[in-house]
C-alpha cells in the first residue's frame, strides 16, 4: 500500500479580465411584439394590485422563465435601473412543477421600478413595430450590437433596446407565486425579505409573537390558526414553509438480555459532538461521555427517551467492541452529549435555537453528529430551516456535521428528511453486508441537484442488525441514525487525530467510497459509493495508485498551479486519474433552489500550451468558451454543488495518454459568485488527486521526487507517525515545584 501524499505548494491568483459580451437571442431565435405586450399586461396588472396593499411599501414581483436560467440569462433592463441590477432584487428562487424545470425567481422592488419597465417595454414595443414590423431576430440583434443597425427613435438607447428584447425571450410571464400548501400543525414560516421585520408584518396582520418564536427577521414559528389567518390575508408573503411538529426517524429496536462489557478510562482521546435525544449516565462506558439535558426541566422524561441518544453515543465512544466486523482500526472517541430531544417527536424550532448555542459554546469540538431527522420529506424548492441553520454554521465555523440521511418504508421510496438536506454536512444514508442500499433507504436529491446522501455506510438490515448499548442493555437496530456515528468515528480520527482541515477530510471521506468505474444510478441512494471500514483504506492506496492531498484558498476569480509533475513513461503518461474537491460555501435559503452563493469550478487534467485538457472535457470556464447549457453544466458539472468529483473510468483496453509541456498537469478553480457580495473570497477548498497505473507500476517514487524538483514540499501521511504526534501534544506535562 501507499501513503496518502500531502503537497504543499503555491497557488496563483489571478483576477477575471474576461469581459461580459452583449445580450444576444440565441442563434435562429426571434422575438414577436405580442411578447412584450403580454408583459406589459401582466406588469400592468401586478401594479394596480400592489397599488391596494397596504402591508409592505414596494412589490413581490415572480419572474418565470422558460428554461433554468443561468445568471447571464436573466433580466438585466427590466426591473433594473441605473446602479441597481435586478439580480441584487432577488429574494426567492424555485423551479416550476414541470416536466422540464424552469426557473421562477422572485423579486421584490419598488413601484417606481414597475412603472419604469413598463415604460421601457411600452417604447420598445414601438420600435420593434415601427422599426422591425414587429418581429426582430437574431441576426437583427448581433448587427445591433454591431452598430450595423442604427435606431431612428432616440426614446430608448441601443443596449436598452436590446436587453428588453433578450429579456422578453426568456421571460415567459410577471406574477405573484402563492404558497397553496394547507398546514394544520404548528409550521415554521419563513416571510419573503422585504426590509420590514416578519413580526411587524405579523401585528399589521394580527398576529402577535413571543419573541421564543422568531428565529431572525424573516423566519417565525407559527400556530395553526396564526398560519390560516396569514394565508387568508397575505399568502404573497410567504416564501417558505413547513410543519414544525418533527416526528422521529423510526428505528427498529430488538433488546437482548445485558452482558457485561468492560472499558478503560478514557485519556487523550478526541471528543466528539452528539446531538441527539437523551443520554442514560448508567451504561458502562459512561465515563467517556459529558451529558448535557438541554431540555426545560418541566419537560417529563420516559425511560424510552433515552434509546436512541444512548445507542448512538454507544458506537461512537465504543461502536467495535460490539461489531467486531465493523472495526475500523480508530479506537474509542470521548463524547459530549446535548439532549435536546423527548420521545419520537419534538419541536424543529427549538432544535434550531438549541444548536446555535450548543456550537458557540463548544468550540473545541469539530466534528458533530446529528442522526435526528424527520419522517416528512424535504421540499424540492427550498431547504429546511434545519438543514439552513446547520449549513450557516458550518459557514461560519470550523466545524462539520455528520448527519443521518433519515429512515423510510418498504412501501415507498421517500425523499430524505430534514435535516439531511444540508449542503455543507456530510449525509450518510445506509447498505446491508452487500453494499446494497437498505430496504429503509430513502433517495435524494436535493433541490432537484445536489448529490445528497454524500455517501453510505453499514446501518443495519433485516436479518443483518447492529449491536448497540441502550439504558436495558444490549439492542439489536438498524437505520441511518446507526451509519452516521461510524463516519463521524472516521471523520474524527483525520481531523483530530490526523490533523487534516475538514475540507480535505470531508473530500478523503468521499473520494475513498469512489471507484474507477462510471456512476450508477444509485447514486441517489448510496452517494458517491461506501465508504471503506478500515481507516488505512482510507488514508492509503494501493501500490499502482498515487494519491495527494492539495489544500488552499481562493482570493480571485482563477486559483491555478500548472506545476505537477506527473510520471513519464515512453513520453507518454500510463495513468488514469480522478479529483474529488470540498468546500463549504456560504448559502442564502431566501434564494431557493439557486442556494450556494459561491461556485469553484474545477478544470485538472494535462497542459498543453498553457492551458488544461480537463480529464472530464470540462470546458465551461475555458479561455476558448463554447456555450454550455445552464441545465447541463448543472448535471454534467456539477455546477454550483460544493461537492465536484471528476473521473476517469478505467478500460481494460485504455491506452496511456501522450504526455505534452514535459509531462505537467495543471489544476485551475474558477470561482462564481451567484450574488452581488463576494462570497468567495477567502472560500477554503480541499483536494484529493488520484493516478491509476494502466501499466500497474508503482510510480510514487519518481513522482514524489519530480514534485520536490519542482518545489513541492511533499508528506507522506504514515498513520503510526501522525498518532504519535498528537499523543504527545495532549501529555499533559506537569512541571516540579
Amino acid at each position: 500500500m501507499n501513503n496518502l501524499l500531502q503537497l504543499k505548494g503555491r497557488f496563483e491568483q489571478a483576477k477575471n479580465t474576461s469581459q461580459i459580451g452583449p445580450s444576444t437571442l440565441p442563434a435562429n431565435q426571434h422575438v414577436e411584439i405580442d411578447r412584450l405586450q403580454n408583459l406589459i399586461n401582466d406588469l400592468i396588472r401586478l401594479k394596480r394590485f400592489w397599488e391596494k396593499e397596504n402591508l409592505i411599501p414596494g412589490a413581490l414581483v415572480s419572474v418565470y422563465y422558460n428554461k433554468v436560467a443561468a445568471k447571464s440569462n436573466r433580466i438585466r433592463a427590466l426591473l433594473a435601473k441605473s446602479g441597481v441590477t435586478a439580480n441584487s432584487s432577488i429574494v426567492g428562487a424555485r423551479f416550476s412543477d414541470d416536466e422540464s424545470p424552469k426557473h421562477i425567481i422572485t423579486h421584490y422592488v419598488s413601484l417606481d421600478l414597475i412603472d419604469r419597465s413598463i415604460d421601457l417595454l411600452q417604447k420598445s414595443a414601438k420600435i420593434l413595430a415601427n422599426e422591425f414590423d414587429g418581429v426582430i431576430y437574431h441576426s437583427d440583434v448581433v448587427k445591433l450590437n454591431k452598430k450595423e443597425i442604427v435606431l431612428k427613435s432616440e426614446s430608448v438607447a441601443r443596449t436598452a433596446f436590446v436587453n428588453v428584447i433578450v429579456d422578453a425571450f426568456y421571460v415567459i410571464k410577471f406574477d405573484i407565486l402563492v404558497e397553496h400548501e394547507e398546514f394544520k400543525d404548528e409550521s415554521i414560516i419563513t416571510i419573503y425579505n422585504t426590509d420590514i421585520k416578519a413580526t411587524t408584518l405579523m401585528e399589521k396582520i394580527g398576529i402577535h409573537l413571543h419573541y421564543t418564536r422568531v428565529m431572525d427577521n424573516t423566519t417565525i414559528l407559527l400556530r395553526p390558526d396564526e398560519v390560516k389567518a396569514l394565508m387568508e390575508k397575505a399568502p404573497y408573503l410567504v416564501s417558505m414553509a413547513v410543519t414544525d411538529l418533527t416526528k422521529l426517524d423510526s428505528s427498529d429496536f430488538d433488546f437482548a438480555e445485558e452482558g457485561t462489557i468492560k472499558i478503560p478510562s478514557p485519556t487523550t482521546e478526541p471528543t466528539i459532538g452528539v446531538i441527539d435525544t437523551m443520554f442514560d449516565e448508567n451504561v458502562y462506558f459512561s465515563e467517556w461521555v459529558e451529558f448535557n439535558n438541554m431540555l426545560p426541566s418541566e419537560i417529563p422524561l420516559s425511560p424510552s427517551d433515552y434509546n436512541h441518544g444512548t445507542a448512538v453515543t454507544s458506537i461512537i465512544v465504543d461502536g467495535p467492541s460490539s461489531n467486531p466486523q465493523l472495526d475500523d482500526g480508530c479506537g474509542r472517541f470521548k463524547v459530549r452529549h446535548f439532549g435536546v430531544a423527548a420521545g419520537n417527536q419534538f419541536s424543529s424550532f427549538t432544535i434550531l435555537r438549541n444548536i446555535n448555542e450548543i456550537i458557540t459554546n463548544n468550540k473545541d469540538i469539530k466534528v458533530w453528529n446529528l442522526s435526528l431527522g424527520s419522517k416528512l420529506e424535504i421540499n424540492p424548492n427550498f431547504i429546511s430551516p434545519e438543514a439552513a441553520i446547520l449549513d450557516k454554521i458550518q459557514y461560519e465555523n470550523d466545524v462539520i456535521f455528520v448527519i443521518a440521511g433519515t429512515n423510510g418504508s418498504l412501501e415507498k421510496k421517500l425523499r430524505i428528511g430534514a435535516p439531511a438536506d444540508s449542503i455543507n454536512a456530510i449525509v450518510v444514508n445506509s447498505v446491508n453486508r452487500e453494499g446494497k442500499p437498505a430496504s429503509y433507504t430513502r433517495t435524494g436529491p436535493v433541490l432537484s441537484f445536489f448529490t445528497k446522501p454524500d455517501i453510505s455506510y453499514y446501518g443495519g438490515d433485516t436479518g443483518e442488525y447492529m449491536r448497540v448499548c441502550t439504558p436495558t442493555g444490549e439492542a439489536f437496530v438498524r437505520g441511518t441514525s446507526f451509519a452516521a456515528p461510524w463516519i463521524s468515528r472516521k471523520l474524527s480520527y483525520l481531523v483530530d487525530i490526523l490533523g487534516m482541515n475538514r475540507e480535505v477530510a470531508k473530500a478523503l471521506l468521499i473520494d475513498s467510497a469512489t471507484d474507477w468505474n462510471e456512476e450508477k444510478e444509485n447514486l441517489l441512494l448510496k452517494g458517491h459509493g461506501v465508504v471503506p471500514i478500515k481507516i488505512n483504506e482510507i488514508v492509503e492506496s494501493q501500490d499502482d495508485e498515487i494519491r495527494f492531498v492539495l489544500y488552499g484558498v481562493s482570493e480571485e476569480y482563477d486559483t491555478y498551479n500548472y506545476n505537477i509533475p506527473v510520471p513519464v513513461k515512453n513520453e507518454k503518461h500510463p495513468f488514469i486519474a480522478k479529483a474529488t474537491m470540498c468546500y463549504f460555501p456560504a448559502c442564502s435559503r431566501n434564494q431557493g433552489v439557486d442556494y450556494t452563493n459561491t461556485e469553484l469550478d474545477i478544470q485538472f487534467g494535462r497542459l498543453k500550451d498553457n492551458s488544461i485538457k480537463p480529464i472530464n472535457n470540462n470546458y465551461q470556464s475555458a479561455d476558448v468558451q463554447t456555450h454550455t447549457w445552464e441545465s447541463d453544466a448543472r448535471k454534467f458539472f456539477r455546477k454550483w454543488d460544493n461537492v465536484k468529483h471528476i473521473r476517469e473510468v478505467l478500460n481494460p483496453r485504455g491506452r496511456a495518454k501522450k504526455a505534452y509541456d514535459k509531462g505537467i498537469w495543471g489544476l485551475s478553480l474558477k470561482t462564481k459568485e451567484r450574488l452581488e457580495k463576494k462570497y468567495g473570497v477567502g472560500l477554503k477548498f480541499g483536494i484529493i488527486i488520484t493516478l491509476k497505473a494502466i501499466d500497474g507500476g508503482n510510480h510514487i517514487d519518481e513522482f514524489i521526487k519530480n514534485c520536490a524538483i519542482r518545489g513541492w514540499l511533499v508528506n507522506r501521511i504514515d498513520i503510526e507517525q501522525r498518532i504519535d504526534i498528537y499523543n504527545l501534544a495532549e501529555e499533559e506535562i506537569e512541571f516540579s515545584e
